[in-house]
């Protein structure tokens, strides 16, 4: 069967940003699976002893019913450097646990550390994160997304981020780029030099 996962942040002692994960979760099993009802994250996470005091990526894995939870340290990927890729057919707007058409264009990035991907000239997502632009104090993110994220979500919400039509020509016009995700925020990222963008 088809199945989804939603990524969960554990830190300080919570887990972030559960409402945005069940909104998202309860949204796709409304839109895939006909399920009218909505689930609830909080009552099935706890996080194992030995991992409490750690920044853990916890991984729900889910259909119509939740199916499984694993967790583990968070060990981020280190990414300098972004390989444009091209793909206008490509679709990702559940977040699948089968990731292979996203894994069939990272095989693309070449000596680059990770790829971005543009659908019908527009700049998306990476392979695992949204992206912000930062251009005179201001962070902007690509108004379409292949999966919109629950952080950049929480970004948008709080006016932190803004959203814009970003082509493959614009980039040039920002000053840095930082990738962005469950586990990854604004402050934490890397900047990425656009001139590592290409």
């Amino acid at each position: 069967m088809f199945q989804l996962i939603e990524t969960i942040c554990y830190e300080k002692g919570a887990f972030h940003r559960i409402h945005l994960h069940e909104e998202r979760m309860n949204r796709s099993r409304l839109q895939l699976w006909g399920c009218v009802d909505s689930l609830s994250l909080a009552p099935w996470l706890s996080i194992p002893g030995p991992l409490k005091t750690q920044k853990v990526k916890c991984r729900v894995t889910y259909t119509w019913k939740i199916e499984n939870i694993e967790y583990e340290p968070y060990n981020p990927k280190e990414v300098l450097s972004l390989k444009l890729v091209t793909d206008d057919s490509i679709e990702y707007a559940y977040k699948s646990k089968n990731r292979d058409p996203l894994i069939r264009l990272l095989k693309k990035r070449g000596s680059a550390d990770e790829i971005l991907i543009i659908k019908n000239g527009q700049v998306t997502d990476t392979s695992f994160s949204n992206i912000v632009f930062l251009k005179e104090g201001t962070w902007f993110t690509p108004e379409f997304p292949l999966l919109p994220g629950t952080r950049r979500t929480d970004y948008l919400q709080k006016r932190m981020i803004f959203p814009r039509n970003i082509t493959t020509e614009d980039l040039y016009f920002y000053e840095e780029a930082r990738l962005i995700n469950a586990m990854r925020s604004l402050e934490e990222a890397v900047s990425i030099p656009i001139t590592s963008i290409y």
